[in-house]
């Protein structure tokens, strides 16, 4: 994951996290994802290939998604992820533990 200008790298864990929560809107393909991503983060957060693909199979093996062959709106044959009830608990927990930290981390910051 990569910033449009310079390289930010993330927390470990966090890009799970971002799949999870674009995932609990609605199922999308891979690139979806991505593009979600970088929508939502108003540009600055950009999914490569090289981090996506991965990512999405480590959740699949745990079961937190699962992915299904349909077509995409080009009408290619393309892999739909998809949140499963595991997965939706997985969130909750990691956007519990996620706005905790920020939340510890923000407040050092102003007060330190």
């Amino acid at each position: 994951m990569t910033v449009t200008t310079t390289r930010l790298d993330l927390p470990q864990g966090t890009l799970d996290l971002l799949i999870l929560r674009t995932l609990a809107l609605a199922p999308q393909h891979g690139w979806a994802i991505s593009e979600r991503i970088h929508q939502i983060s108003s540009k600055v957060l950009q999914v490569q290939q090289g981090s996506l693909y991965p990512a999405l199979h480590r959740l699949e093996r745990r079961g937190w998604i699962k992915a299904r062959w349909g077509a995409s709106e080009n009408n290619r044959r393309a892999k739909y992820y998809e949140l499963t009830a595991s997965g939706r608990k997985q969130l909750e927990a990691e956007t519990t533990a996620w706005e905790k930290l920020t939340a510890a981390v923000a407040q050092i910051l102003e007060t330190a």
